[in-house]
């Protein structure tokens, strides 16, 4: 209880600039009252013991979680039946379940995401149904989940961060040519959504985790960079969703006539 309210103080002290902010402008250059201001205030309070809850959640769940994830898939006894000797050299071809775990976590993860929901909704309305949710929704959980398999690949070789952002937004800039124009701005919005309250915290103590638990790896220098691939690879699958989806528009209507 204590961690928990230590918790709640930094929470309010986080958000109240954003109340200054909000109810400075409503107050003072707007000049009008807030309407249902009762319910606002109340929505205030639930969001800050809700922000409160979740981030000691974190601490006491998702990256205790993660990290043990991380050890128990990389441990020598988990991959051969027995303990590493000194003379025991670990491929990447040995952490395939590794990959499979940071693919499978990363797809549930984006598919929980209330973020990527929300944009979905919206998408699906201004569309005029064009846009499926569910289409939506795993087109970018795809793309998360391949993204956060090839990072933890990036993890156990070592290989430079920069090398697989570098090829990545080369492949978006050469898509977004080819790409419908009214999906674009969504595609490029859909990396960022994952980047959000459910993926982060699992993703960040997944790669931890792993440079952790991998031999010859930095927590510093190795367990960053599986969020950049979590914004990246969602733009790929959502653009290559709405070429497929407009090729195969097209092959219909050049059939029916």
């Amino acid at each position: 209880m204590l961690n928990l309210l230590h918790t709640l103080s930094d929470t309010i002290f986080d958000v109240l600039p954003i109340v200054v902010i909000i109810f400075g402008f409503q107050f003072l250059v707007i000049r009008r009252q807030i309407p249902h201001l009762g319910r606002v205030l109340l929505g205030f309070v639930y969001v800050l013991l809700g922000l409160a809850l979740f981030l000691d959640g974190l601490e006491i769940a998702l990256f205790p979680i993660g990290k043990l994830m991380a050890q128990q898939l990389t441990d020598p006894v988990f991959i051969y039946g027995k303990i590493a000797d000194v003379a025991m050299t670990l491929h990447w071809q040995d952490y395939m379940y590794v990959y499979l775990f940071a693919a499978s976590i990363g797809f549930a993860t984006t598919i929980a995401e209330p973020s990527l929901l929300a944009v979905a909704i919206k998408a699906q309305e201004v569309s005029g149904g064009a846009i499926g949710v569910w289409g939506l929704r795993i087109a970018v959980a795809i793309g998360v989940a391949l993204g956060i398999a090839l990072g933890t690949f990036r993890i156990v070789t070592g290989t430079p961060l920069h090398y697989y952002i570098m090829v990545g937004y080369i492949i978006v800039m050469l898509q977004t040519i080819f790409t419908p124009k009214t999906i674009i701005a969504l595609a490029y919005d859909s990396g960022g959504v994952t980047t959000s309250t459910v993926t982060v915290p699992m993703v960040a103590a997944l790669g931890l985790g792993l440079a952790s638990t991998v031999p010859g790896r930095s927590p510093l220098l190795d367990g960053f960079g599986l969020i950049a691939f979590a914004s990246l690879f969602p733009m790929i699958t959502v653009m290559g969703y709405a070429q497929i989806s407009h090729w195969r528009a097209t092959r219909a209507l050049k059939k029916s006539q």
